[in-house]
């Protein structure tokens, strides 16, 4: 019989590291992620315009993990807006998909693949656009890109679908079968679980929470799952989460 482990994942709509109180502090930010000490995290809202003498996504790939995929969206000659996977593990075979829809704000979603100690995990991250019919068009690519490979994989992100089984969901079903409900938005009184954490196999996902701690540090709370990873047989396993 196969040995277990689990890892870590998290996934937090930043808000461009502005608080409540309307003061960036990426530090904050950077703080509560690592307290969380998660394997992998998507992080979505990065904001490297109008902030002088600031590289985010360069100090968010060195402060959580030194392995990272960006997927900058929106240019400025003084930096750039967009979303990042930060993983403890090298990132293997990555990819940036365009799910853009005419007229209304780019979209990418990152894939990737990474050689945990329990064997090989794809990753998918996204932040999904704020219309109807532009969510339905990038969730449907999305499943595609998903059915595309047998691997475990988990997709993480700010998917912005407001509907308890939106297009989103409609999407996945039969392709990643588990996923998280917390609400996380918006921060002060949380109603809709925009962000998200999906995985495969179904009994991947053992358990996941939220920090309202982080209601001092963006619009959106985080979510953090912990995941279990099939160990092959006769190989020795460690834990990866205490």
């Amino acid at each position: 019989m196969a040995e277990h482990a689990t890892l870590r994942a998290m996934t937090w709509n930043i808000h461009g590291a502005v608080c409540r109180s309307g003061r960036h502090d990426l530090q904050r930010a950077i703080d509560l992620i690592r307290q969380h000490d998660p394997d992998i995290v998507a992080i979505q809202e990065v904001e490297g315009r109008g902030r002088p003498g600031t590289q985010p996504f360069a100090m968010l790939r060195e402060a959580l993990g030194g392995h990272a995929m960006e997927a900058p969206t929106l240019h400025a000659a003084d930096g750039c807006y967009g979303h990042m996977l930060v993983s403890r593990w090298p990132l293997e075979q990555g990819v940036l998909h365009d799910l853009s829809v005419p007229g209304r704000e780019p979209r990418t979603a990152i894939t990737a693949r990474v050689e945990t100690p329990a064997g090989p995990l794809r990753l998918l991250a996204t932040h999904l656009g704020l219309g109807f019919r532009e969510r339905r068009m990038q969730a449907a690519r999305l499943a595609a890109i998903a059915r595309a490979t047998p691997d475990p994989l988990l997709a993480l992100g700010d998917f912005n679908d407001w509907e308890p089984h939106g297009p989103v969901d409609r999407a996945f079903l039969g392709t990643l079968p588990s996923r998280t409900f917390a609400r996380t938005f918006p921060v002060g009184r949380p109603l809709f679980a925009l962000d998200r954490i999906y995985a495969r196999p179904r009994a991947a996902l053992l358990r996941s929470w939220t920090d309202k701690a982080a209601r001092e540090a963006s619009d959106h709370l985080p979510v953090i799952a912990e995941v279990a990873m099939a160990e092959p047989e006769g190989r020795v396993t460690r834990a990866l989460v205490a």
